[in-house]
C-alpha cells in the first residue's frame, strides 16, 4: 500500500521542509552572535582586570588548557563583578592564582586516595 503524492502536496512537503531549515539556520545564526557578543564582553572585561603580561599569560594556558582557562576566567569575572578586584591582576597574581587552583585539586585527590 503505498502512498501516492500529488505534484502540490510534495511542493507542500518541500516548503515545509525547507522553512523548517531555514528556521534551525536562524536560530543557529542567533545563538552564535549570542556567543560572540558574550565572549567579546568577556574579552573587554578581562582586559580591564589584568595587565597585559597576565593576559598573555591567560592566552597561553588558553591554548594548552582550555578547560582551566576556562574556570580561571569565570573565577576572575564573578571577582570583577562583586568588586573584589580593585586594580588590574598582575602575572604573578595570576600564578598565584593558578598554583592554589592545582593545589586544591591535588588535596582533594589524596583525600579521595586515602579516604
Amino acid at each position: 500500500m503505498s502512498e501516492e503524492y500529488t505534484d502540490e502536496e510534495l511542493e507542500e512537503i518541500r516548503q515545509r521542509k525547507l522553512q523548517e531549515l531555514q528556521a534551525r539556520l536562524e536560530e543557529q545564526r542567533r545563538q552564535e552572535e549570542l556567543r560572540q557578543r558574550l565572549e567579546a564582553e568577556k574579552t573587554a572585561l578581562l582586559r580591564q582586570i589584568l595587565t597585559p603580561e597576565a593576559r598573555a599569560r591567560l592566552t597561553n594556558i588558553k591554548m594548552t588548557r582550555p578547560d582551566i582557562a576556562e574556570r580561571l576566567e569565570l573565577q576572575l569575572i564573578q571577582l570583577a563583578q562583586a568588586g573584589k578586584i580593585v586594580r588590574p591582576i598582575t602575572d604573578e597574581e595570576l600564578k598565584e592564582a593558578l598554583a592554589r587552583m592545582f593545589a586544591k585539586k591535588r588535596e582533594t585527590k589524596i583525600r579521595i586516595l586515602h579516604g
